[in-house]
């Protein structure tokens, strides 16, 4: 069973990208973010197209922001829409949809940003985060919660730690957030796979950082002991970020019990520029 997520910062940009992913990587199950549409309208420009590759679908989207997805060729059981006992901004926003798939409670996640330190949006991020872990520690045991989590877990996720002093997403109450979500026993399958490599998931549009391989790693697959052992491979698609009209995001694909194409991680076509040496770079909205 391969299960994917991607946040691809707009689906109905991404359409000419994301049809030929899914020919090409055959997920059985995808987890999507940021789809920014209506249901009815997801459902109009992808309907037909997901359904004669075998895709079930659940969703929780909205006008313009946000979104959030599940695409399943192995069941879709179980919808729950949102987070239940989240606080809004200051409305209900579209940020979680979970389904049973194949036997286990997938969560698809879209983490608010924080925007900056200390302010309502970041302390309504850490309260959502809260929300989030009560959920997910109800249960069941076999559990997989993927997507972006707008939280890099260590410097070692980031091009640079000096570049992100005084930015979200690096945080010591937001990278606690994401421990103690962690702490129920999940488990972040992709450093598991690869706890030395230097692994991103997300590089800014501006600046060159995709080819300069600037970027973070704050999509994430936490799998709980049991859907963790079953795992057999663990990869960033980068080859998804390249090219003409990518998201800024690159899918995070994970095998269970068997993997088609091997263990061929962590990032793969693997990146040509050289680590940025400490302190020389900084990011584009610093400038």
């Amino acid at each position: 069973m391969r299960v994917a997520t991607w946040n691809v910062n707009s689906v109905k940009q991404r359409v000419p990208r994301l049809l030929p992913w899914l020919d090409q990587r055959q997920p059985d199950v995808v987890c999507l973010q940021e789809t920014k549409l209506a249901d009815d309208a997801f459902a109009e420009l992808l309907g037909e197209e997901l359904a004669g590759r075998g895709y079930a679908f659940a969703l929780y989207g909205e006008v313009q922001w946000n979104g959030v997805a599940i695409l399943s060729r192995v069941g879709l059981d179980d919808v729950a829409v949102g987070v239940a006992g989240a606080p809004g901004f200051p409305h209900p926003e579209a940020r979680a949809v979970s389904a049973i798939c194949g036997g286990i409670r997938v969560h698809s996640v879209y983490v608010p940003n924080g925007r900056v330190p200390d302010s309502d949006h970041y302390h309504y991020k850490l309260a959502w985060l809260a929300a989030l872990r009560e959920v997910v520690g109800a249960g069941p045991e076999a559990a997989i919660v993927c997507g972006d989590m707008n939280i890099a877990p260590t410097d070692d996720d980031v091009f640079d730690p000096d570049a992100y002093v005084g930015q979200t997403h690096v945080t010591p109450p937001e990278r606690a957030a994401l421990a103690e979500l962690q702490a129920l026993g999940l488990r972040d399958v992709m450093r598991d796979r690869w706890p030395t490599e230097r692994v991103f998931t997300y590089w800014d549009y501006r600046a060159g950082m995709f080819h300069k391989n600037l970027g973070m790693r704050i999509d994430l697959v936490l799998a709980s002991a049991p859907v963790a052992a079953r795992v057999r491979a663990a990869w960033v698609d980068r080859h998804a970020r390249k090219g003409t009209g990518p998201s800024d995001h690159a899918p995070v694909i994970v095998d269970l019990d068997e993997a088609p194409d091997g263990d061929i991680g962590p990032v793969v076509p693997p990146p040509s520029a050289p680590a940025a040496k400490r302190g020389s770079v900084k990011l584009p909205q610093s400038r």
